[in-house]
């Protein structure tokens, strides 16, 4: 209800309106508040110091005290490019390093009696992926623990979409602020990409109470780092476009997970990282750039990897590693459960004889191993071709053998032998 109430700096406050301001010229009152996402009883407050030093004024009335229009004074103009000068941020109040660690704590699944996934929620979500039952357990008791998890196997095992299926079993919607105060800079953190809305019930429930509008409501964040990312990605970066800092991925990924593909592939090497995030996570300061105070970091990391676990880490290494998980070929029974679960994805026939005929010609004689990758890319490709004939797309073993083709070229296809 007032500046106090926001942990800010009067003087932060003043010049975040005095810059919002000069971008929108004259302004409403409700457009003000929308912009900075503070109250409209805090704007009051903010407005009325700024005409008490002739910095804005009113520019036009209506008959309501809400139908007002604020704009700046000459003087106010000259002030306003000052703490551009000084920082280019225009946008919604940040919160309190604080105020955002306290709510981190308060929202984290490492909390004693919080949520945890259910194992008929992991069957549920997992069903016709082909994994068996050890590994589903697996996955289960690492999102028990919360602890770092690894996958490993060959390419098109199904690692990093199994990585962000586990993002959909955080039980819970999540608050992040828009922006956070840290060391006296305003450091975007809330990202659309990143921060998901929340399903319409949450939502509907969150819209029925009075809020801080500095935070935004969403599902629990799945940030994605891949091979090709720059060390330099981890640390508060400048957004050279707009002029503002922002928060690196292990930031964005508070209450949430964050997952490491192509782990033993970056340019830093895989036990820095792994340090660098185990520390915090086992209760140590998270600290960036010289920051003094300590930043928030609670996050399941799942790390993906091609490579042997043990040519990325060394034993003492792996021990820190809370689960490892070898994700490879599938067997017989989960592969065709796969195949089944995409043709109804695509709302296709799968008829036994072709699926017969993928396992058992296809792969088995060509010696091409039942990996998970090879469902999706097989339909995809046979609706592709589907489309450039004009015609619906429908699984018949000419229209497989076509498919299969375009993605084993080198593999010889064997001979059908069965009528399609």
């Amino acid at each position: 209800k007032s500046v106090s109430d926001t942990g800010l700096d009067a003087r932060l406050v003043a010049a975040l309106a005095l810059k919002t301001l000069h971008a929108t010229g004259r302004a409403p009152l409700p457009l003000l508040a929308g912009r900075l996402r503070l109250s409209v009883s805090v704007l009051r407050e903010v407005l009325a110091g700024l005409m008490a030093e002739q910095q804005a004024e009113v520019a036009w009335c209506g008959e309501s005290d809400i139908d007002v229009q604020y704009q700046l004074t000459p003087i106010g103009q000259r002030a306003a490019l000052e703490a551009l000068a000084e920082c280019r941020y225009v946008g919604p109040a940040p919160v309190t390093l604080a105020a955002w660690r306290a709510l981190v704590e308060r929202q984290s699944l490492r909390q004693p009696g919080a949520s945890r996934p259910r194992a008929a929620d992991l069957a549920a979500l997992l069903a016709g992926d082909g994994l068996d039952a050890a590994q589903r357990d697996l996955l289960g008791a690492a999102l028990q623990s919360q602890r770092a998890l690894l996958l490993h196997g060959p390419s098109g095992s199904g690692k990093t979409t199994l990585a962000r299926k586990l993002a959909r079993l955080l039980p819970g919607a999540v608050a992040v602020p828009h922006a956070v105060l840290i060391g006296g800079r305003i450091v975007r953190l809330y990202d659309p990409a990143c921060h998901p809305a929340p399903l319409p019930l949450v939502r509907q429930q969150d819209e029925r109470r009075s809020c801080d509008a500095r935070w935004v409501i969403c599902q629990r964040p799945l940030v994605h780092v891949g091979a090709d990312f720059d060390p330099a990605a981890f640390e508060l970066r400048l957004d050279s476009e707009h002029g503002v800092l922002q928060a690196p991925p292990q930031l964005q990924a508070n209450n949430g997970i964050l997952v490491i593909d192509d782990l033993g592939r970056q340019r830093l090497p895989a036990a820095e990282l792994l340090n660098r995030w185990l520390g915090p996570l086992d209760g140590g300061p998270l600290r960036l750039g010289g920051q003094a105070e300590p930043l928030p970091f609670d996050t399941l990391l799942v790390f993906v990897t091609n490579l042997a676990p043990s040519s990325v880490f060394d034993p003492a290494m792996l021990r820190r590693v809370g689960y490892r998980i070898g994700l490879g070929a599938l067997p017989d029974a989960g592969y065709r459960a796969l195949v089944r679960r995409q043709c109804r994805l695509r709302s296709l026939d799968c008829p036994e004889n072709v699926l017969e005929h993928l396992v058992t010609r296809l792969h088995r004689q060509s010696g091409t191993p039942l990996l998970a990758c090879y469902p999706q890319e097989l339909l995809g490709r046979l609706a592709d071709f589907a489309s450039l004939a004009g015609a619906e797309p429908c699984l018949s073993i000419a229209s497989l053998e076509q498919a299969w083709n375009s993605v084993c070229a080198s593999v010889p296809t064997p001979a059908a032998g069965i009528a399609s």
